[in-house]
């Protein structure tokens, strides 16, 4: 039925003198992703028409559907919200950015189309784009492990739960990745599902937890170069350093306090590291007033 409509309104763009110089096209960065990743899509849009487009205004006036490669329609957990007016004039191309995953039941492997239909009220018109084709690929379980959620101290009651599951997909055939899924204790709710990094060969990553339950990865990326980072139990990313093999290799190790830290290797600051590396001008001045000597005392709180 969905095919039959973008038929249909395929050739409503042929017959219309004024909607066939509006263009619309779907555009994914990758074709390959996990349950649970997010699946940015972008829809660029194209105006010839001769008169400005205002578009933005109503809640449905950007929808997206899924179907397998089959014809069979993926369903909606939800509308895909599309939030912010704009306007294009004519001869002016506008793109909106949205991540869909959350919005689609996109749990079985396999290979996917995904279209987008973009409404104009003011001249009741509409344009499905041409489909895309993506796939969601289940990666090679390498690790895993449930962890408790750390509550504060007036919390009571049995921890919250966390299912960390690191997987290795092998990205088109070309280049091995990383994959980080964190879920609940079942499994069963995602809370993420992201790319940590690129694989060196088949080397494996370290994973450690320390006692905030936050999960500490360091793998190998390059022949002499090793990438260190820390996610919470939400999945986010707290830290990314890289390290290289110089000498001695680097390492994860617990401490006496439960926190783990890299020793060996060499640190070697990228413009990857999370949080960002500070700016070279920044970092010439703060070299400059470290350097500086003074011997004014220090007042009285001053550390």
């Amino acid at each position: 039925m969905r095919k039959f409509a973008s038929c249909l309104t395929l050739l409503l763009v042929l017959t219309s003198p004024v909607w066939a110089q509006v263009t619309a096209e779907v555009l994914l960065e990758q074709d390959q992703f996990l349950p649970g990743e997010a699946l940015p899509v972008a829809v660029r849009i194209v105006n010839r028409s001769g008169q400005t487009l205002n578009l933005g205004a109503e809640a449905d006036w950007l929808t997206f559907g899924i179907e397998t490669r089959e014809g069979a329609v993926v369903a909606k957990t939800a509308e895909v919200p599309v939030i912010g007016k704009f306007s294009l004039q004519s001869s002016q191309r506008g793109t909106k950015r949205v991540d869909v995953a959350p919005y689609f039941a996109l749990s079985r492997a396999g290979r996917y189309l995904i279209d987008a239909t973009v409404k104009i009220k003011n001249w009741d018109q509409e344009i499905t784009t041409r489909p895309k084709e993506f796939n969601i690929i289940e990666g090679t379980k390498l690790w895993e492990q449930v962890v408790g959620v750390p509550k504060t101290a007036s919390a009571t009651g049995e921890p919250e739960l966390r299912h960390y599951t690191l997987q290795q997909a092998n990205y088109l055939k070309k280049e091995l990745r990383l994959y980080l899924r964190v879920t609940d204790e079942t499994g069963g709710r995602i809370l993420k599902a992201t790319p940590v990094g690129p694989l060196f060969s088949f080397s494996r990553p370290v994973a450690e937890v320390d006692k905030e339950s936050d999960l500490h990865l360091l793998y190998q990326n390059g022949p002499q170069s090793y990438s260190y980072t820390v996610y919470d139990t939400e999945g986010e990313l707290s830290l990314r350093q890289t390290y290289d093999y110089v000498k001695t290799r680097p390492r994860l190790q617990a401490d006496g306090t439960g926190k783990i830290v890299v020793l060996g290797g060499e640190r070697r600051v990228t413009a990857k590291d999370f949080p960002p590396p500070p700016k070279q001008e920044d970092a010439s001045e703060a070299g400059q007033l470290s350097s500086q000597k003074t011997d004014e005392p220090k007042r009285v709180g001053e550390k």
